[in-house]
């Protein structure tokens, strides 16, 4: 299934000031890995964050977020953003600023 490229490029936007950012395809979409943990990625014309355990039910509570189930089965820690919710590049760089501070906690891979 085909991803949204110009939003695939916003991310990369978001991200140009980064040097540990690898884009990989993933989900039927492409993944933005930070230090080799996916952060962020596109999935059709839906982004998906990796916004962690403990901002998962937060991140539920944003209008236009509901559970990534790609494999029918919730993922706890990831959401996925419909276009509705990304319409500004503020909002973007919110998702991806939510999915950056989780994988930051992480050890690089």
């Amino acid at each position: 299934m085909p991803f949204d490229p110009g939003l695939a490029e916003r991310i990369r936007d978001v991200m140009a000031e980064r040097h540990d950012v690898v884009e990989k395809r993933m989900f039927g979409g492409i993944a933005f890995m930070v230090s080799g943990h996916m952060c962020c990625g596109v999935a059709t014309e839906d982004l998906m964050v990796r916004v962690g355990p403990d901002r998962y039910a937060e991140a539920l509570a944003h209008p236009h977020a509901r559970e990534m189930d790609f494999t029918r089965k919730p993922l706890k820690g990831y959401v996925y953003v419909a276009p509705a919710g990304l319409e500004t590049d503020d909002a973007l760089a919110r998702w991806v600023g939510l999915g950056l501070a989780f994988v930051e906690t992480l050890p690089p891979k």
